[in-house]
């Protein structure tokens, strides 16, 4: 599989090159160039097993360069856990993707890159250190991948008081080679303090900088796989026609990984964004100008982007037209006040949603046709967030034993003031 930067067609790269690069020359993003379609998607989703069907998957795109067995290998490690398919309403079904070891749907991506590095690394001898910037979920995924993992330091930039307590007790206690550091500023500070390290080139040589955050093009194609398993999953429940994708939406990542596998043949009725009131895509497909913007802070914290990284991929997969971007999506988005009024409506469903699932229902249930089949993508624990469930839902939400446990240890972060000269002082 050859890939392309974003910003530059004549750049090319191999997957492991993009890997350790994370970013092409001049700010980029790579993708694959053409996506590889596959003909037998039917094959791919009835007649082999989920570790099965993800090998088979990655050795057509990654064999040429790392091989079906080590491949194979990598996926039964990464992918240790579950997609489970939950009805919640008639014709609307929950993808589960939050029952890996952290919680959330992150462990995918973050999961499969720290075995590709390691693999890498057996190779090539290299030390590195992995920067990544979270609004919630991504640091402690990523911090869980790479802790204790020889040759590895992981390096994680958070809003200060802008995640949850759980999300910050998750990666924030480790210690040993996961240092975090909690920015005084947004999101899209701690990202655009990451970025500046990768454009640094002294820096990055020096440290072997390698980002996780999905602008990896790792964690893009790993996150491919679970759409798969969608597909599959509802069909083993008897419902054959393609699905309607419904994507609680910040950085677009998770958006961009379900088009790759539409391109690569995967049936899908339509995709359908859903942010909270960071609405910088929405306000666009709605007629705007692209105008990327100061976050806000919402209840669906993962999603408080107002610069969202991975849109450039979607608009490039797309031609750079805004009429064909029009047409290849729907979208919604809510406010908290409709958030809090759908995570009571679906705990009366039988169903505890975190928020950011709570925003792709509300949303879905705006933009389902009457006779399709919709899928959201249920992308963390409803625990979480049991601080902010409390009180909307009226009882407490119990805690799995892996956040009791990061509860009673002591954060170990320390504060950085949103500038770029002392991100370098506290990397070395």
């Amino acid at each position: 599989m050859r890939l392309v930067s974003t910003r530059d067609p004549k750049h090319r790269a191999t997957f492991l090159e993009a890997v350790g690069r994370s970013l092409a020359p001049g700010g980029g993003l790579y993708l694959p160039d053409p996506v590889p379609c596959f003909a037998d998607p039917d094959h791919l989703l009835e007649h082999l097993s989920p570790q099965a069907r993800r090998k088979e998957i990655l050795g057509r795109l990654l064999g040429d360069e790392m091989g079906l067995d080590d491949l194979g290998a990598i996926s039964a490690s990464a992918f240790d856990f579950p997609v489970s398919l939950v009805r919640v309403a008639p014709r609307c079904y929950a993808l589960e993707l939050f029952h890996g070891p952290t919680l959330a749907f992150k462990d995918f991506g973050a999961r499969f890159l720290a075995r590709v590095l390691a693999w890498l690394r057996a190779r090539d001898g290299k030390d590195r250190t992995i920067l990544t910037a979270t609004s919630g979920d991504t640091g402690s995924a990523v911090a869980s991948a790479f802790h204790g993992l020889p040759g590895f330091r992981a390096v994680v930039l958070y809003p200060k008081g802008r995640i949850s307590e759980l999300q910050e007790r998750q990666f924030a206690t480790l210690g040993g080679n996961v240092q975090a550091l909690a920015v005084d500023g947004s999101f899209d500070d701690c990202q655009a303090l990451a970025k500046a390290a990768f454009a640094d080139a002294e820096l990055s040589a020096r440290l072997g900088l390698t980002s996780a955050n999905s602008i990896n093009i790792a964690r893009l194609l790993a996150q491919v796989l679970y759409y798969w398993d969608g597909v599959a999953l509802l069909r083993d429940a008897g419902i054959g026609d393609p699905p309607v994708f419904v994507v609680p939406s910040g950085n677009f990542g998770n958006l961009c990984a379900g088009v790759l596998a539409h391109r690569m043949g995967l049936p899908v009725r339509a995709f359908v964004i859903a942010t909270n009131a960071n609405t910088t895509v929405p306000d666009y497909l709605d007629g705007g100008a692209y105008s990327p913007r100061a976050s806000v802070e919402t209840l669906s914290n993962a999603m408080d982007v107002g610069a969202p990284n991975n849109w450039e991929r979607i608009s490039r997969l797309h031609g750079d037209d805004p009429s064909a971007l029009r047409q290849a999506f729907r979208w919604g988005h809510l406010s908290d006040a409709e958030t809090g009024f759908v995570l009571r409506e679906l705990k009366g469903l039988g169903y505890q949603a975190d928020p950011h699932a709570a925003v792709a229902y509300g949303v879905m249930r705006e933009r389902l046709g009457i006779t399709e089949t919709g899928l959201f993508l249920g992308t963390a624990h409803p625990a979480k967030f049991a601080d902010r469930l409390g009180p909307i839902l009226g009882t407490e939400v119990e805690l799995p034993a892996a956040l009791a446990q990061a509860v009673a240890k002591p954060l170990l972060s320390k504060d950085l003031p949103n500038d770029f000269e002392a991100l370098k002082a506290a990397l070395g």
